[in-house]
C-alpha cells in the first residue's frame, strides 16, 4: 500500500514557476514509478511527467516539455514537479499517482494509487 500527499499547489502569475511535491508513505516507494496528472474542469485527465522506478527514465507531455522537470528523491520518498514559464493553460489540479506498469505509453490505469491533488492556478 501507498499513499501519497501532494503540495505545492498555488496561484502564481503567468510566467511564475511553482514546484509541486509528492510525498509517499511505505517501505516500498523505489519500486514504484511515479506520475503527475493533471485535470481541469470539463477536460479529460492527462499526463503531464513521469518517472520510472530505476530514475533513468522520464516522460513529459508535449505541452510541457522543456518548463516542467520531473525529479525523485528516494531517500526522502518523494518526488517532484518543477514547473517554470507557466501558462494560464497549465491551470487544473495536478495529482500525482504511483504504479509499477512503465511502457510505451504512459496511461492512468497504470497507476494504482493516488494523491488527492492540488490546485494549480496560473493567472494572467
Amino acid at each position: 500500500q501507498v499513499q501519497l500527499v501532494e503540495s505545492g499547489g498555488g496561484l502564481v502569475q503567468a510566467g511564475g514557476s511553482l514546484r509541486l511535491s509528492c510525498a509517499a508513505s511505505g517501505r516500498t516507494f523505489t519500486t514504484y514509478a511515479i506520475g503527475w496528472f493533471r485535470q481541469a474542469p470539463g477536460k479529460e485527465r492527462e499526463l503531464v511527467a513521469a518517472i520510472s522506478w530505476t530514475d533513468v527514465d522520464t516522460r513529459y507531455a508535449e505541452s510541457v516539455k522543456d518548463r516542467f522537470t520531473i525529479s525523485r528523491d528516494n531517500a526522502k520518498n518523494t518526488v517532484y514537479l518543477q514547473m517554470n514559464s507557466l501558462k494560464r493553460e497549465d491551470t487544473a489540479v495536478y495529482s500525482c499517482a504511483a504504479g509499477r506498469r512503465w511502457g510505451m505509453a504512459i496511461l492512468p490505469s497504470d497507476f494504482s494509487y493516488w494523491g488527492q491533488g492540488t490546485q494549480v492556478t496560473v493567472s494572467t
